[in-house]
Formats: structure tokens, sequence, C-alpha cells
């Protein structure tokens, strides 16, 4: 293992350079992820890291220790305890963290289950639907304008490892991305449409999912070779969207379990 630097000062260029990655990791090309659980994740999924970064405190941890073992070769800095804070943008943090680069994204079509997300802005969510998307065995998640960054601290913090599970496409136009999407496109809308638990969904699924308060694009909407509601109790409005994802992954999952072995040849998966 390299010997780590000690930094104290907020002056200094790697601290600068951290504090920029934070707030725009995709122009960067590298992402700061915080916490034993993410940093033990990336080394398990053999993911990039440029740099491991621990706090003074943190180096009493016996699991940071041995993930500072494990990324033996790494170059690694030890940050005092308050500039670490400061960096990590968490009031208790763990006391490690690094720097990684972003997985390139596979190029070509998408043959299976996407979710395409139409300015998701709010960063709880559209981690908490990347970390279902990859419980649900969905692969392909892309990213309009005007959804927050994928990784970005707080999305990286709710999505817990998933974004090492996924090809995560930012800053895409939807609508001509369904060109490139081999499954039927399905647009989740609040209400005004057929019942979500009307459709087959034993096929590869396009999941168009839209804005927590103004809902998918009429363009989004148009394109779709269908749409779907989830039929609420009386007097319920409409779901948090990642409640809403989740609701429709894991019903084409209990689709296809309870349809095991797959039955039919190509044709069309859906029916109403």
């Amino acid at each position: 293992m390299r010997d780590p630097r000690y930094i104290s000062s907020r002056d200094n260029p790697v601290v600068k350079a951290l504090r920029v990655l934070a707030d725009d990791p995709r122009r960067q090309g590298q992402a700061l992820i915080d916490g034993i659980h993410l940093v033990a994740m990336a080394l398990a999924r053999g993911v990039s890291v440029a740099r491991l970064l621990v706090s003074e405190g943190g180096q009493q941890n016996a699991e940071i220790v041995a993930l500072q073992r494990r990324a033996a070769g790494v170059d690694c800095v030890i940050l005092r305890d308050g500039l670490f804070r400061e960096i990590s943008g968490v009031s208790t943090p763990t006391g490690i963290a690094a720097v990684i680069d972003i997985p390139l994204v596979p190029e070509g079509p998408i043959p299976g289950d996407a979710v395409l997300l139409d300015a998701v802005q709010d960063a709880g969510n559209v981690g908490a639907i990347l970390r279902t998307a990859a419980a649900a065995g969905v692969r392909d998640v892309l990213l309009g304008p005007g959804c927050a960054g994928a990784w970005t601290p707080r999305v990286l913090r709710a999505g817990q490892g998933a974004h090492f599970s996924l090809a995560i496409r930012e800053q895409v136009d939807l609508t001509a991305s369904l060109a490139f999407c081999c499954g039927t496109s399905i647009a989740t809308v609040a209400r005004g449409a057929a019942s979500l638990y009307e459709f087959d969904l034993t096929g590869p699924i396009v999941w168009l999912v839209g804005n927590e308060g103004a809902g998918l694009s009429a363009e989004l909407i148009a394109a779709a070779s269908a749409c779907a509601t989830i039929p609420l109790a009386r007097g319920s409005e409409s779901l948090n969207v990642a409640a809403a994802t989740a609701v429709c992954l894991f019903e084409a999952s209990r689709q296809r379990f309870i349809n095991k072995p797959a039955q039919g040849g190509p044709e069309s998966n859906l029916k109403r």
C-alpha cells in the first residue's frame, strides 16, 4: 500500500478538486462516493477507484482499515475529521470515501427492460428508482434533461450501490431513444389510462416515468405504445414517483415469476 498523504487545509488543491467533483461529477468523468457500504460495493464490483479518502478518526475503524488493504496501490489521502465532514456532506460520516471513474455505458440497442426518467428532479427519488431498478433486474436506466444527476452524492447515497449494477445514461433525448429500445414502451400516468394489472408484462418493457408534479411530457406519452395507471384507493390522488416505479417493476417481476417457463414467441406483449 502506498503511504497515505495527510491533508489539513481547505486550500489544498486536492480538497478544491473534490468540491468541484461533488458539484458536477459527470463533467469530470468521476464521482465521489461516501461510506463503508458504497466503497466496499465499488471495490467488489471492480469499479475503477482513483483515490481513497479516509478521515483521521476513520483510521481507527477496523472495516475501514480492511478496505484500505483491499485498495492497496490506490492513492490514499488522510483528511482531518472536520475537513472530511465538509467533503462528505453528511453530519456523521463513517470516515471513508473514494473518487471513482464513472463507468462507461455500452453502445448499441437496449435489448431488455429499461426505465426512462423524464425530468425527475428529486435526488432521493432518482436514487430510489435506481435502487429499485437494480433489485428488479432492470439494467438500463436513461435520464432525460432536468433529472437530478445520477452520480451526485445525494443520488449515490439513495441508490445504495445500485449504480454499479446498472448502465446509466444521462441527458438523453428520451423520445429519440425509444428507437433503440427493443421493449414495448409504457407511459405511466396518474389517471385516464388502462390499469397496470390489465397488461401482459412478461416481455421486455420500457417504462416511461415522469416528473413528480407535472408527470410525463405530452411528447413522450404520444410516443409510447400504451399508457398505464396504478389503481388507487378512493380519495388518493397519486403515488410518489419512486413508489409508483417500484409497483410497476415488481408487477412485471411477479408476472414473469408465475408464468415460468416463458410461453409463446415474440408476439406483442400487450393485451387489454
